[in-house]
């Protein structure tokens, strides 16, 4: 189902945001019952932003690369155990700006320490009107075999952007491994 990113009186919003959440992983070693210790790791989740121009890669926002090209999406930096409170990873979208030949955002959650999210307690992601911070969508997370999670998918329309909430687990740790995965969604 597809969402047009408009305001209640029906004006297109200017800019949106993804904001991705988890809790943090219990550190320490405990031990299994053949007595050998074994060490819990952090969950690290990563939020990515993949610019398209119809069905060609353009641009990428994720934890290495903060700003597109044309400094349209931000990522406001990488949290990399779900420490603090609320949401720990946020990318903004200001639609106004975004390059004329971007077609298509891909949003895509991956677990880059590889974790499957059956494994991630409390994971979400939320969809938001970053000027009002009115939630548009949520989405949960927790669950499932895979390591990540193409999320959906802001497009360009004659008139506005809209957006689909696509919800398909692949196996990815990296945004570059989930490139691979993203053809299906590129009509």
């Amino acid at each position: 189902m597809s969402i047009a990113l408009q305001n209640i009186d029906g004006t297109t919003l200017e800019s949106v945001a993804v904001a991705l959440g988890w809790d943090p992983a219990e550190f320490g070693v405990v031990e299994q019952p053949d007595g050998m210790p074994v060490e819990v790791f952090r969950f690290d989740l990563n939020l990515a932003a993949l610019l398209f121009s119809g069905d060609r890669l353009v641009d990428v926002v994720f934890h290495d690369q903060l700003i597109s090209q044309d400094g349209s999406v931000r990522h406001t930096g990488d949290n990399q155990t779900g420490e603090g409170p609320g949401d720990n990873e946020v990318i903004v979208f200001d639609l106004v700006r975004m390059a004329p030949e971007v077609t298509m955002v891909i949003v895509v959650v991956t677990s880059y320490t590889g974790q499957s999210f059956a494994n991630i307690d409390n994971a979400y992601c939320r969809f938001v009107d970053a000027g009002s911070t009115a939630e548009i969508n949520r989405f949960v997370l927790t669950g499932g075999p895979h390591t990540a999670l193409v999320l959906g998918r802001l497009y360009r329309t004659p008139v506005s952007w809209e957006f689909d909430a696509i919800g398909v687990g692949i196996p990815a740790r990296h945004v570059a491994e989930a490139v691979p995965h993203l053809t299906p969604y590129l009509s």
